[in-house]
């Protein structure tokens, strides 16, 4: 019930400007949010970095509404990827298709991002292209074959979510083109004819993925937070004698950071999904109805700490 309410509210833009005003939810967002601006993002990131885990940035924003926006968010990532270099930061980017225009025109999308991926290659770095509800699983994964990918071999990626029942054979299917992927459970609310209802199910079928793409996949993104399955994955790795340096984990900012320090020091590679920008309330709601115990995990934290200044 907790989770439903929490994907009902992140779709609502008044609650939405009501809370960014907000100093509590400001707080309440510091947790997974890295900032509102860029230079907030790339400092979090540098903190990373200085613990040994890489990064990928991703500014928030998803289905914009005409074409001046969709350009000014490639020329927002093209800027983002200079200033990575120019820091000389270890991070790549994250993007979603519906911020480059996809909902407006198939067209306007592929020349936005044929300039994001221009200027990738130009900095020899990375884009992630997000996986987004299942409406769109199907545009982006044909996008990606049949635009992008060939183009920009070694700068696009894409994201896979363990809940829809097609994932096994997109899997398959990014084995056979040799393409990075990042596999994630998927944090949106999806009808049963096409994702797993149950987490067991998610969760077996997550394993199963993972086994294939770390066995035979070009590096893979193991982007989860639980324990249970990065055991499983530390037990498969140890069985089929896979170096770590053929794989990485991924986690969100903010999530288990303990977990990521502890699975550097372990030898793992980490990355870290950085999100920002002043579309934080949608990205939220999403990441607490992903995992409701987060709620009063940081709910508690904000009271500690606002209580904690005021004696």
């Amino acid at each position: 019930m907790l989770r439903n309410a929490l994907l009902y509210l992140s779709n609502q833009p008044t609650v939405f400007k009501f809370v960014r005003n907000n100093g509590l939810a400001k707080k309440f967002a510091r947790r997974f949010v890295a900032g509102e601006t860029a230079e907030e993002a790339l400092d979090a990131v540098r903190a990373l970095n200085e613990q040994g885990i890489t990064a990928s940035l991703d500014l928030l924003g998803e289905s914009v509404t005409n074409e001046a926006e969709a350009r000014q968010a490639g020329r927002d990532y093209i800027r983002l990827l200079d200033l990575i270099r120019e820091r000389n930061l270890d991070a790549n980017v994250s993007v979603k298709l519906t911020a480059m225009g996809l909902d407006i025109s198939e067209e306007l999308c592929i020349s936005v991002m044929h300039g994001v991926l221009d200027r990738a290659r130009q900095h020899h770095t990375f884009v992630r292209l997000d996986m987004e509800s299942s409406a769109y699983t199907e545009k982006t994964l044909q996008l990606f074959e049949q635009r992008l990918y060939p183009a920009y071999p070694e700068n696009v990626g894409i994201v896979l979510q363990s809940y829809l029942y097609r994932t096994a054979a997109d899997v398959e299917r990014s084995i056979q083109l040799k393409c990075r992927v990042r596999l994630c459970k998927g944090a949106y609310k999806e009808p049963p004819a096409v994702a797993y209802p149950e987490k067991a199910d998610v969760d077996a079928n997550y394993v199963r993925c993972m086994q294939e793409l770390v066995r035979h996949g070009n590096y893979p993104g193991l982007a989860t937070h639980d324990e249970r399955i990065i055991r499983e994955v530390k037990k498969f790795v140890a069985e089929q004698k896979i170096p770590a340096d053929r794989y990485e984990f991924q986690m969100l900012y903010g999530v288990r950071r303990d977990l990521q320090e502890q699975l550097v020091k372990e030898g793992y590679r980490m990355r870290v999904y950085v999100p920002f920008g002043t579309q934080w309330y949608p990205y939220l709601m999403r990441r607490l109805a992903e995992r409701p115990a987060n709620v009063w995990f940081i709910a508690g934290n904000i009271l500690k700490e606002t209580f904690g200044r005021r004696r």
